[in-house]
Formats: C-alpha cells, sequence, structure tokens
C-alpha cells in the first residue's frame, strides 16, 4: 500500500535534505500533517522568504539580505585581516566569539579532486581580486576544516597569495577543550604538539 500523493511528495520533499533518509522524512511529513494550519503557512512561507530574499554577497560570498552585507558594509570592522571559510554558516560561528573583528570570505566548499570540485568551483577568484584591491589587507586567516580537503584548500590559498606579500595564517588544530589525550587520535594530537603556546 502507498501513501496518498501528498504525502509521498512532501516525504521525497524532504528527503532531498541532507542527512534525511526515507525513516526521518516519512516522520517529518507525518509530523507536518498533524501541525496547525497556520504553522504549516508560517513553515511554507519562511521556506520562500529565505529562497527569494537571500543571495551572496558580491564582496565575501556570505549569505545576506542586502549588497554589500552588513559585515562588509561596517567601516568599524578591522580592514587589515580575513578570514577565510568553507561556509556562511561558519561566518555566523566565528561572529558570535566577539573576539574576532575583521572581514570574511566564504568558499563554498572545498577543493575535491574525489567530487570533481577545483578551484574555479570554489570563490577563489573573487578573494584573489579582493586582496589585489585592497592593500589594506595584512593577513588571511584560513579557517577551512581539518580534513584532507580543508587542509589541501588551505595549502593552495597560501600558495597563491603568499607572493603578495600578505602573511597567510591556519586556525590552529588540536584538543578541544574538556577532552581527554587518551581517546584522542594521533593527527589530532600531532596538530595540538604542533599548535602548541608558550605559557
Amino acid at each position: 500500500m502507498q501513501y496518498p500523493a501528498p504525502i509521498e511528495k512532501l516525504i521525497d520533499s524532504y528527503m532531498k535534505l541532507p542527512g534525511i533518509g526515507s525513516k526521518t522524512a516519512t516522520r517529518l511529513a507525518f509530523y507536518t500533517i498533524d501541525m496547525a494550519r497556520s504553522d504549516v503557512k508560517a513553515f511554507a512561507d519562511s521556506l520562500i522568504d529565505a529562497s527569494t530574499k537571500l543571495h551572496y554577497c558580491t564582496i565575501c560570498g556570505n549569505i545576506t539580505e542586502q549588497d554589500p552585507c552588513e559585515i562588509c558594509s561596517d567601516p568599524t570592522r578591522d580592514q587589515k585581516s580575513i578570514l577565510v571559510v568553507e561556509q556562511p554558516k561558519d561566518v555566523m560561528s566565528f561572529d558570535r566569539t566577539n573576539e574576532y573583528h575583521g572581514l570574511y570570505h566564504v568558499l563554498h566548499g572545498v577543493l575535491s579532486p574525489i567530487e570533481g570540485r577545483g578551484p574555479e568551483d570554489l570563490n577563489i577568484e573573487s578573494l584573489i581580486k579582493r586582496l589585489q584591491n585592497n592593500t589594506a589587507v595584512q593577513e588571511v586567516i584560513v579557517a577551512t576544516n581539518a580534513t584532507p580537503e580543508g587542509e589541501a584548500t588551505a595549502q593552495y590559498l597560501a600558495r597563491l597569495i603568499k607572493p603578495a606579500q600578505i602573511k597567510v595564517t591556519r586556525l590552529a588544530h588540536g584538543l578541544a577543550v574538556g577532552s581527554d589525550i587518551e581517546y584522542a587520535d594521533e593527527m589530532t594530537l600531532l596538530k595540538a604538539v604542533e599548535g602548541r603556546t608558550e605559557i
């Protein structure tokens, strides 16, 4: 027995989201059916608003309603550094710390030959143009994830940027606060030793 067509369509829609399999999609579909009609409408409206009102900043690539985004158009931000991240959500993670006050640049992914993603598929060209046009930038902080793809992307960016006499740094990697050494893998311990600081 099959579900009625509207439910099947809703299940298929939920399955298009990352990490959602058929069981979770079915559960979400039936939950949606049981929601109050006003909540369903508000949910649908928020999906449409996110899809139609948001776009990428033409300077940094962050998601925004206005162009340039709030960060790029804020004259109080430190113009000497640009923190390069993989995704727009990473910008919010760093900005919530209230410790970094510079500019950002979003790559929208990392280099991945296995997935067929090369430099031309990322927001790299606009970063290089940005550095050429903004002589105030003294440091580029590469904040890609500590994955093989993230490391390869960081190395690639460093090779592109260093000839312009701009300092390129990488975030420290290693043990998370509150973690036990005995449960850490070798790579984490190696990065922790390499990234050690004086006390």
